[in-house]
């Protein structure tokens, strides 16, 4: 397997981290805690965090199969968490993005290789140029066929030396999700002139809808 994305996108990409570009005017967070999310017999939920947030719901929004991606928060010890709260890495919380899906039409295994192939899983609490705890790579499952699936598959990576170094993906239960302020939802379809948007997303969504195109939604 080829990494996808590596740190060494453009050289211009090493002046723009998500953190720096958090929208200027003030928008009114609507922040609620979701636990189920709107999950029913046919639907799943699988809540996964690599990197900016911004970036990871730009990919899997696309994905044939899901309902929904909301970029929120998890993991952490603060409850109701701001994002600038979270920028301190003093929260405990990861940027995830809590995603419902259709199993009929996408499988979690499916989602499993969309997120080990559109990051780096090597490197420590580090995408790129967003650095911090809050950047970790980290899978959240909602119970134990998940857990044993990503053990499973990050095993066999680490195993078949698809990466040159260590997968340093932590694996842990799911807790509570808190939804990001409005102004994170849809980021990278709301804001593409955006420097960051230009310089970082597009060239890994660019790169993803090549790699899965037959899983893209028409």
């Amino acid at each position: 397997m080829k990494l996808l994305f590596t740190s060494a996108l453009v050289t211009l990409a090493t002046l723009f981290s998500c953190a720096q570009k958090q929208a200027k005017k003030h928008i009114s967070k609507d922040m609620t805690t979701n636990t189920n999310n709107v999950t029913n017999a046919a639907t799943d939920t699988a809540t996964f965090g690599n990197g900016c947030f911004w970036c990871t719901e730009a990919i899997f929004q696309q994905l044939d199969g899901v309902i929904s991606a909301t970029s929120g928060y998890s993991g952490g010890h603060v409850d109701n968490p701001s994002y600038k709260q979270v920028c301190t890495g003093n929260t405990g919380h990861a940027e995830v993005l809590q995603i419902v899906y259709d199993p009929a039409k996408i499988t979690y295994d499916e989602l499993l290789e969309v997120f080990w192939q559109t990051h780096d899983p090597t490197t420590l609490n580090r995408q790129g140029n967003d650095v911090g705890t809050q950047y970790r790579s980290v899978i959240f499952y909602h119970n134990n066929e998940q857990k044993e699936k990503a053990e499973k598959y990050k095993a066999e990576l680490d195993k078949s030396g698809a990466f040159n170094n260590p997968i340093v993906t932590e694996i842990a239960p799911f807790n509570k999700f808190y939804v990001a302020e409005n102004y994170h939802q849809d980021y990278y379809n709301q804001n593409g002139a955006q420097p960051y948007c230009n310089i970082v997303i597009r060239p890994k969504v660019e790169k993803f809808q090549k790699v899965f195109k037959s899983k893209l939604k028409h």
